[in-house]
């Protein structure tokens, strides 16, 4: 999550040195029958149009601050043309810069010599903040359009093309739509099947997106409105899609990390019992979230919040302006504890009737959906405080994580889950490494076992293991953009024929649910064998799946609260 503004800087710089772009009014108009939109510019390297910033919700402020997104007004009196950017307001947590110092340490070969607990730091009215991004407004919901020229003057004849969409990730209280699909739009077209059409949403975050909690509720407050403002999203696309070429019943949303555990809580959504998803394929990568499933802990952040802003209900948290709601979420959010955010997806009843594992497990989710699952070799360290070198440190990480976990289930984590034995038996042979585990599959690797199960073995599972594979390192090759590879920079891509196989994969499974690449091993399903694809600096070759394990079996029961 914190190469996110590393990679957008890269990818920025890439565009800018590679490709030649066109604006004016002669680019063409979409009738949306809301509104008009015309495209913002034209790649003339790549030959797509990018239509930017389309409107697919009304403003949530003043009385739909907290409340569910809803359709956007007819607005036809001028042409929309994406030229004022947004993002959604965000926020950090204090402990990422520890947490980044760790990983730079851990590449440098640098010893891990931090023995001091983490505390929050303590904040209040006079707390100074870093200025905002002046693209940040709670007026957000909007997506992009990237479609091929192709496709697009074909737009009304034939089947139409496939369509990828992205959720991005970033703990679910940062990140935006604003990634840059040049490369992946140019894999699809190095294939005979033809190319595909490439939709970014923005969601809302933190506070704004995620608050939750009885009394929230009982105040007339929605939860996980982040899932909800997704959904309307999807729904656009079904809605749309056709009108810039593309075909609604082709639909592969796929996104990393909060991206990709939104995906997960899409397929789950409503428990199954609300129709089909919005989407036809999936593509999750290291899904993941805090299991929040305590009433009590939605209600302690639910309380936090209203003392932040000297608020007493609900009603009094819409009346605030803009700019006093954005200060305490990025207060708020700053003061999460080691590995949290604050928010993030709950149980709620509705949208998210259980924990989507044990959807899953008891087969209440979408069965329809054809899965690509991956995540990557090195998850949990950034997530891991460094201080960590006894089950007592431990046990305190969980108990920050998890508040009101029963003692007898927390002595059962540390006892018997991930106990204190270091011979070999269990993966991992120090105290850190212990750590490093728990974290990674309580809140990453498993996810992707319960979806390749819940789906009867019928997924398509990957492992992507270029060193250092630590969370979010894959993103560039996601998104690589083509030239030479940087193999002593561990937040580019290292490895050319990783990053190409990859995109071929995600490109080839939009088109027709089978991921497959030139010259590389037949990609196998997952399979009883519990097959994962590797995807290292050594080759690409098949192994088993090491999160088919007993540890996993016991998270997906969500016993921790």
């Amino acid at each position: 999550m914190f190469t996110s503004g590393i990679l957008k800087l890269a990818a920025i710089v890439g565009v800018v040195g590679a490709a030649s772009y066109t604006q004016n009014s002669s680019l063409p108009t979409i009738d949306l029958g809301y509104q008009l939109h015309q495209a913002s510019s034209f790649n003339d390297t790549g030959r797509f149009y990018n239509f930017s910033n389309i409107r697919y919700a009304a403003p949530p402020v003043g009385d739909l601050r907290f409340e569910a997104p809803q359709y956007p007004e007819i607005n036809r009196s001028t042409i929309q043309n994406g030229s004022v950017g947004r993002i959604c307001p965000q926020a950090n947590p204090a402990w990422s810069k520890e947490a980044t110092t760790l990983l730079t340490n851990i590449l440098l070969g640098l010893p891990n010599n931090n023995t001091t607990p983490y505390t929050p730091p303590t904040v209040n009215a006079s707390t100074v903040l870093p200025p905002q991004d002046p693209r940040v407004s709670e007026d957000c919901l909007f997506l992009d359009v990237f479609v091929p020229e192709k496709i697009l003057k074909s737009a009304g004849s034939g089947y139409g093309a496939p369509v990828l969409v992205w959720i991005y990730g970033g703990g679910y209280v940062n990140g935006d739509k604003n990634e840059n699909p040049a490369g992946l739009l140019a894999a699809s077209g190095n294939s005979s099947e033809g190319e595909v059409i490439y939709v970014a949403m923005n969601y809302r975050l933190g506070a704004l997106g995620w608050s939750s909690g009885p009394s929230y509720q009982a105040e007339g407050g929605v939860s996980n409105l982040g899932l909800l403002d997704q959904r309307l999203a999807l729904e656009w696309i079904q809605s749309y899609i056709g009108q810039f070429g593309g075909d609604k019943h082709r639909v592969t949303v796929f996104g990393e990390s909060a991206g990709g555990g939104s995906i997960m809580h899409q397929i789950t959504a409503y428990g199954g019992l609300k129709g089909p998803a919005p989407f036809q394929q999936a593509i999750p990568q290291s899904p993941g979230w805090l299991p929040v499933s305590s009433n009590l802990q939605q209600e302690d952040s639910y309380r936090h919040l209203l003392n932040l802003t000297n608020s007493s209900s609900l009603a009094d948290l819409r009346a605030l302006s803009s700019e006093d709601i954005i200060r305490a979420n990025t207060l708020q959010i700053l003061q999460s504890p080691y590995g949290g955010y604050t928010y993030g997806p709950v149980v709620d009843g509705s949208i998210s009737p259980a924990q989507p594992g044990q959807l899953l497990a008891q087969g209440r989710f979408d069965k329809s959906v054809r899965v690509m699952v991956g995540h990557n070799s090195n998850e949990g360290t950034y997530f891991t405080p460094a201080y960590i070198n006894s089950t007592a440190n431990i046990a305190k990480q969980l108990r920050g994580t998890f508040p009101y976990i029963p003692d007898a289930t927390l002595e059962y984590i540390t006892g018997t889950l991930y106990p204190e034995v270091f011979d070999g038996t269990y993966p991992y042979t120090n105290e850190y490494a212990r750590a490093d585990l728990l974290v990674s599959e309580a809140i990453f690797t498993c996810n992707t076992n319960y979806l390749s199960t819940g789906f009867h073995n019928k997924t398509y599972s990957y492992l992507f293991a270029v060193p250092p594979a630590f969370h979010g390192f894959d993103v560039a090759y996601t998104y690589f953009e083509g030239g030479a590879a940087s193999p002593l920079n561990p937040l580019a891509v290292r490895n050319r024929t990783v990053a190409i196989a990859l995109q071929d994969f995600i490109t080839s499974f939009a088109k027709d649910g089978v991921p497959q690449a030139p010259g590389i091993t037949h990609f196998n399903m997952y399979g009883k064998d519990a097959r994962v694809l590797e995807l290292d600096v050594t080759g690409i070759e098949e192994t088993r799946d090491s999160n088919a394990n007993s540890r996993c079996s016991w998270w997906q029961k969500a016993l921790y609260s």
